[in-house]
């Protein structure tokens, strides 16, 4: 479990420098049936959906943070509907950098906003989030709160995938290490189109219908900061598949 953990962290770790190399457009090469179109979206919105990446202490009517970050999420390469996707070239890992932001606001609620696009390939994404704290945490009292997510994929002219999300979670400062953990659902919708949906529409497999799939998620992590303004976070998520995260912000 610790080496399986170690080894997705560094994978997320250095996933803005190796992304262009990994990259591919999703792009289908023969038609998948309806239980391969349903296990394609349950993985792929997992990948998609927007990650926690922070402590439940809200930021405070003048806090900010902006960052990168980048989540690596292990698929099941050896499956008929990635090597669809990838031209029989599936990679182990999908690597998501992202450039994301979250503003703090009254009454302990704090909004964000995140965008994506991966070097070298069609596949492009954005996103928003709303949190509200139900207790904001003192020195000996926990933080806890919830929020609900939203992504939706753009650019891929095969599929169009969105996901909505909430969850809970909870956290506890100490001097400049503040650990959390969460859980909660997310709703995953997807539609098979161009490429996908004539190619499974001329086969005996007939066409793809919607799909509207519920995935549990739990997710633990760690922020760091080491330096003022600066905040190092890792996380580690399992939603269908194993998701392994690493954000650097200003946060302030």
């Amino acid at each position: 479990m610790k080496k399986s953990l170690l080894c997705g962290v560094v994978a997320a770790a250095l996933a803005l420098a190796v992304s262009p190399a990994l990259a591919a457009d999703i792009s289908f090469i023969r038609g998948i049936g309806q239980g391969d179109f349903k296990d394609l979206s349950k993985e792929a919105g997992a990948a998609l959906g927007y990650r926690n990446m922070a402590p439940a202490a809200p930021l405070g009517i003048t806090g900010f943070d902006i960052g990168v970050e980048a989540s690596a999420i292990s698929i099941n390469k050896s499956s008929n509907y990635w090597k669809s996707a990838f031209g029989d070239d599936a990679p182990s890992y999908l690597i998501i950098p992202k450039i994301r932001a979250r503003k703090g606001l009254p009454f302990g609620i704090d909004i964000g906003a995140m965008y994506s696009y991966v070097p070298s390939s069609n596949v492009k994404l954005y996103g928003a989030e709303l949190s509200k704290s139900i207790l904001d945490g003192t020195m000996a009292t926990p933080a806890v709160g919830v929020r609900a997510t939203y992504t939706k994929l753009a650019g891929v002219s095969d599929l169009g995938l969105q996901t909505y999300g909430v969850d809970a979670s909870i956290s506890k400062g100490f001097l400049f290490i503040t650990p959390y953990a969460g859980a909660g659902m997310m709703w995953i919708n997807s539609e098979a189109k161009g490429n996908l949906q004539t190619l499974a529409t001329a086969s005996p497999l007939g066409p793809l219908k919607e799909e509207t799939i519920s995935v549990p998620r739990v997710f633990g992590g760690l922020k760091i900061s080491p330096f003022p303004l600066l905040g190092i976070t890792a996380e580690a998520e399992y939603a269908a598949r194993p998701i392994y995260s690493l954000k650097v912000a200003l946060s302030f």
